[in-house]
């Protein structure tokens, strides 16, 4: 693999304990869609979160109900040995909420505010002066969706009197004017006192090359630390082929200190595929593992039978899960395991080789006889039925961490 990219130099900003900025490893977090006024759904959910490895954990608080809820999600949380981040998404009134609750104001590790709705110049800078009263950092995370419509304005008729073959055009300017709300607010935050290092920013919008052009503009003009992800990402493969696409390409140009992939959940689905979906955004262009991986094939006409199919989505599962146990046994590294379980003779055997550990099937048949190799020599032959390959391998991927990731 070639070398990551270099990452733009940042400030180095504390949330809870953990750091975002260019010296640290790009956070993976998440936001709940729970009612926060509704302390035990919402504990419940954050946990999930935070277990299915979210190290930053947002939700909303828009009304006094849920500011209440706060201090007491807070120690339930800490009741259940969880202590990640906690972010408070702030919208319309956050400087009514923050001065009215001191004991929620204190309770969350970071506070997020957009300034297209703080209500005005002044109540944006009275949450900043609360912010530096109570040592919170802050997110100044502007939406496209919100967009201050009077700078917005301002820039449009300027953009207008330049000669009409100098003119940018409404789409240009309104990501132009995007990009001056984020740095004006940033700079009107340190007038007032705010250290450079308690400032993260984001410029979030839903199109892919928009978003490019923003951070990939916005990083140009600052050293804060860039919070990335569409805005409204979608759901299904358009949410996860289009988050990976946009945060992608910007990881790869070394933008980005901390992610949240904005997938619309299918209805009953677990809200941890957000999660699932940027660890692996990482993990697949190099810049963090998670858990091992497992390397296998689309399938042909050579695959006759589906027994390669299930037992890559059960040794995927399997991994997934065994991460955090294996991970917790003090096993260390075995996250960048290459693991490989392909269908037929032609690269089956080459890429198995190629993994820490591979199994090859032989491309048809129900209990096929499929070679196992770990580190590019043949350990065993199994054969059977995909549960009985299934679970012989599994012991083997185990017997594996235990012997080289001590």
């Amino acid at each position: 693999m070639l070398n990551v990219p270099k990452r733009r130099k940042t400030f180095q900003v504390r949330v809870g304990e953990i750091y975002i900025g260019s010296e640290h490893p790009i956070v993976v977090q998440s936001m709940t869609n729970t009612n926060t006024a509704d302390v035990d759904a919402t504990v419940k959910q954050i946990i999930e979160l935070h277990n299915a490895g979210s190290e930053i954990v947002r939700f909303t608080v828009k009304d006094e109900e849920m500011a209440k809820a706060v201090p007491d999600i807070k120690k339930k949380l800490l009741e259940h040995g969880c202590s990640v981040p906690l972010v408070g998404d702030f919208h319309f009134n956050g400087d009514i909420l923050l001065s009215k609750y001191p004991k929620m104001a204190d309770s969350l590790d970071k506070w997020r505010i957009n300034p297209g709705n703080a209500g005005s110049d002044e109540r944006f800078r009275n949450v900043i002066k609360l912010a530096i009263d109570y040592g919170k950092p802050v997110r100044i995370g502007v939406n496209g969706g919100s967009l201050d419509q009077k700078l917005l304005a301002r820039m449009i008729e300027k953009d207008l009197k330049r000669p009409k073959e100098k003119q940018l055009g409404a789409h240009r300017v309104f990501l132009d004017a995007m990009v001056k709300s984020a740095l004006t607010s940033a700079e009107s935050a340190v007038d007032v006192g705010m250290p450079e290092n308690a400032i993260i920013l984001s410029a979030k919008v839903s199109n892919v090359r928009d978003l490019i052009y923003v951070y990939s503009t916005l990083a140009k003009k600052c050293k804060f630390p860039l919070h990335l992800g569409l805005t409204e990402a979608g759901g299904g493969s358009k949410g996860i082929v289009a988050s990976a696409q946009g945060i992608g390409i910007l990881l790869n140009q070394g933008i980005g200190d901390t992610i949240r992939v904005s997938i619309t959940p299918r209805p009953g689905q677990s809200r941890t595929e957000e999660v699932r979906v940027a660890q692996e955004i990482l993990q697949t262009l190099g810049l963090r593992a998670f858990f091992p991986m497992v390397t296998s094939c689309p399938g042909c006409g050579r695959t006759t039978s589906t027994v390669f199919q299930t037992i890559a989505e059960e040794i995927s599962k399997y991994l997934q899960e065994m991460s955090p146990v294996w991970r917790a046994q003090g096993y260390k590294g075995f996250e960048s395991m290459k693991v490989a379980v392909m269908g037929c003779i032609v690269n089956g055997p080459g890429e198995s080789r190629e993994a820490n550990i591979g199994l090859s099937l032989p491309g048809s048949g129900e209990t096929p006889s499929a070679p196992v190799f770990a580190d590019g020599k043949q350990i065993a032959t199994l054969t059977g039925d995909a549960k009985k390959i299934s679970e012989e391998y599994k012991k083997l991927i185990e017997e594996y961490v235990k012997s080289h990731y001590k």
